[in-house]
């Protein structure tokens, strides 16, 4: 009895050994990949300040990314001030304070789910097809090539892509501020019956400039995240056309993973920064 006790308890101590190593050794991993990602990126951004100047190449990657992602932009903020606001007017009914619909959609669409829904759909859309791309030219030894041909491909290639992404998310992020309050008019006053002048004059008092800014600030940051992650999983792809799948996979899910992590704790550095410069919340 007392040797299948003690070597009951030799199992839970071995099973809390191995729980501590797993543990640790993913803490070490993930801690090794963000050092990875930031290297990457400052490596590729720093390139772009050297010759020959990748001018050409930032626009036809603001393209990309910017231009060919305002369709679903659009259809998508629509849809999302409408819900939203459908969703918050139900609740204000009972209150009877329906009049504040207006300022409460503006400032969570203005503030978090602008930036951050769209940096969600341009990281599905745009990461996902940079990490597929990179990752098939290094299936293809195509990189290997540019290498051999005396071309930096993190200047070439990373770089402009970082660029794009930083400059082409606040105007996403703007468009979608725009159309989500559109929606978020059209139901309020054309299919629930509030006074248009009160819902715009709401919006005035509440909604200032700086909460604008911010949203759009974050969606740079977002953009920064999210071509760096996705540019770094297609740059080292390995396995050939499995491995082109896998890093597209990984690429989109550790940007959209960390753009909600990253707003969270951008959303807590902005109130800290409120707070010491007298800035009203």
């Amino acid at each position: 009895m007392s040797q299948q006790k003690s070597g009951f308890i030799q199992s839970i101590a071995n099973a809390m050994d191995y729980v501590a190593y797993s543990v640790l050794n993913g803490f070490l991993n993930f801690v090794h990949e963000v050092g990875s990602f930031c290297l990457f990126g400052f490596q590729s951004f720093r390139l772009l300040f050297t010759k020959p100047y990748r001018y050409g190449e930032i626009i036809k990657h603001m393209e990309f990314i910017g231009n060919q992602s305002v369709g679903i932009i659009a259809l998508t903020s629509a849809f999302t001030g409408l819900a939203l606001s459908f969703q918050i007017y139900l609740g204000f009914k009972t209150l009877n304070a329906t009049d504040l619909v207006g300022p409460l959609v503006a400032l969570a669409i203005s503030r978090e789910l602008g930036p951050v829904l769209t940096g969600l759909i341009v990281a599905a859309r745009a990461g996902g097809a940079m990490a597929a791309r990179l990752g098939t030219m290094r299936v293809n030894e195509q990189l290997d090539a540019l290498d051999v041909m005396g071309v930096n491909t993190k200047q070439y290639l990373i770089g402009p892509r970082i660029i794009a992404a930083i400059f082409c998310m606040p105007l996403l992020t703007a468009l979608f501020d725009f159309m989500a309050m559109v929606g978020s008019w059209f139901l309020c006053t054309k299919l629930v019956g509030l006074d248009h002048a009160v819902f715009m004059s709401k919006i005035k008092d509440a909604v200032q400039i700086h909460h604008i800014i911010e949203g759009l600030a974050k969606s740079a940051i977002f953009g920064i995240f999210f071509a760096v992650i996705c540019t770094y999983k297609g740059y080292n792809t390995t396995g050939g056309a499995k491995g082109v799948g896998e890093a597209t996979n990984r690429g989109v899910v550790i940007s959209m993973v960390s753009i909600i992590i990253i707003d969270y704790f951008l959303m807590n550095i902005i109130r800290i920064f409120y707070v010491f410069t007298g800035i009203s919340q």
